[in-house]
């Protein structure tokens, strides 16, 4: 053990006494830097899992990517596209493409005897991933797609149903308005609550084939196509990349691009953490300051005498070096095993709510990127003992006789 380091740990394990403010100081240190590290890592964490959450509920209604005709006009309704081998070829050469399946979408009216609401319905096939639906599946079941059968079965939202009074078996009747008034009669199969109200009050699933009889499509023909990817921080690039390689007939279009005010709005997010992270960060480190100050000025008289013994200034500030590491790695291991507990508890039992009406989501999201916790930490860390080992030059600074005789 180093004579800098014996000090340091001698400092640290003091006990109050003869008026010596010592213990208090660093357990308001400690206290300090977890509360700042803590702050800091919940609204990371929050951030992230409210974004993924927006995105994938997002993402479950349309997809990452879309590609449609070039006269679709940003109209819930598109004009045809022919589905190829050599379109699928073209899009599966990327490998960050996980999922592709057809849709097609018209609108109609939902007709009962006290309401009639506007809806989206949504077409899909049997190559549909039922996996965001099954998640927010609250009655029932979703669509069996049969590609030679025409199901007559659909899946609503808990907002429709909730509006018109429909339950699971319920006969739906929907009309849809072109030159004349076409009608289909559904049965309700499952309701679904993702929580987007936007979307939920919208969107009604059903069988691609009903769409391509009231369009008088051929069997090949579809509204378009709709792409998962894996990385989704990859997005423009992917989407600029399929552009390029499908036929010029075609067009792409991201979930970014097809929902932009959303977009904006979570970026928007994104901004006013990374400002309170900022302000938080400051405020931690004018604390580190202020003890480490308060600190020097409490052992003043100690210092005069190390230097009166002939220690070096570079030792003496070694000293306070190695008691301010102290301080840092204990306020950051309390302040992540805090964390930690916290956020497990929220995701286990989400016992933080929100409204959903206003956040999209009944309680707080929860993201465990274990690369932002890591870099968050370690730049604290670096940024703390750099800030600390700069404001320990004013023991430089201090007269050994003058040190000796301080009260």
């Amino acid at each position: 053990m180093s004579f800098e380091y014996f000090i340091a740990n001698k400092i640290f394990s003091t006990k109050k006494k003869n008026n010596s403010y010592t213990r208090p100081i660093l357990l308001i240190a400690i206290f300090s830097i977890a509360l700042s590290i803590s702050i800091m890592l919940l609204s990371v964490m929050i951030l992230n899992g409210f974004k993924i959450d927006i995105t994938n509920k997002i993402s479950g209604f349309s997809g990452h990517i879309n590609i449609t005709s070039f006269s679709d006009n940003n109209s819930f309704e598109s004009e045809p596209i022919f589905v190829s081998d050599e379109l699928y070829n073209s899009i599966l050469k990327n490998k960050e493409v996980s999922q592709i399946n057809v849709y097609a979408n018209k609108s109609g009216l939902v007709k009962t005897n006290d309401e009639i609401l506007g809806v989206i319905v949504k077409g899909i096939s049997s190559d549909f991933d039922w996996d965001f639906f099954q998640k927010h599946l609250l009655k029932g079941k979703v669509v069996n797609i049969n590609d030679s059968i025409k199901n007559n079965s659909v899946l609503i939202s808990h907002e429709i149903s909730k509006k018109l009074q429909l339950n699971v078996g319920d006969k739906l009747i929907i009309y849809f308005i072109d030159n004349q008034v076409k009608v289909r009669k559904m049965t309700i199969c499952g309701i679904y609550d993702t929580g987007l109200k936007d979307f939920d009050e919208m969107y009604i699933v059903a069988d691609i084939k009903h769409i391509k009889s009231l369009n008088a499509w051929q069997s090949s023909h579809v509204g378009g196509l709709e792409i998962s990817i894996d990385n989704f921080s990859k997005l423009d690039v992917i989407t600029n990349k399929i552009y390029n390689q499908i036929d010029y007939n075609y067009n792409t279009t991201s979930i970014k691009e097809k929902y932009p005010q959303l977009f904006d709005w979570l970026n928007l997010q994104d901004v006013n953490v990374k400002v309170i992270l900022f302000i938080i960060f400051i405020v931690a480190l004018i604390n580190m300051i202020t003890i480490l100050l308060i600190l020097v000025i409490e052992k003043t008289r100690l210092i005069g005498i190390l230097k009166a013994l002939g220690t070096q200034n570079f030792s003496i500030r070694k000293v306070f070096l190695y008691l301010t590491l102290n301080l840092i790695l204990k306020g950051l291991l309390i302040g992540n095993l805090f964390v930690f507990l916290i956020a497990f508890l929220q995701k286990k039992y989400s016992f933080i709510s929100l409204n959903p009406e206003i956040y999209y989501m009944s309680s707080v999201p929860i993201d465990f990127n274990f690369t932002h916790i890591l870099l968050l930490n370690f730049l604290t860390f670096i940024i703390s003992i750099l800030v600390v080992y700069i404001t320990s030059f004013v023991i430089t600074k201090i007269n050994t006789i003058k040190a000796i005789n301080f009260e």
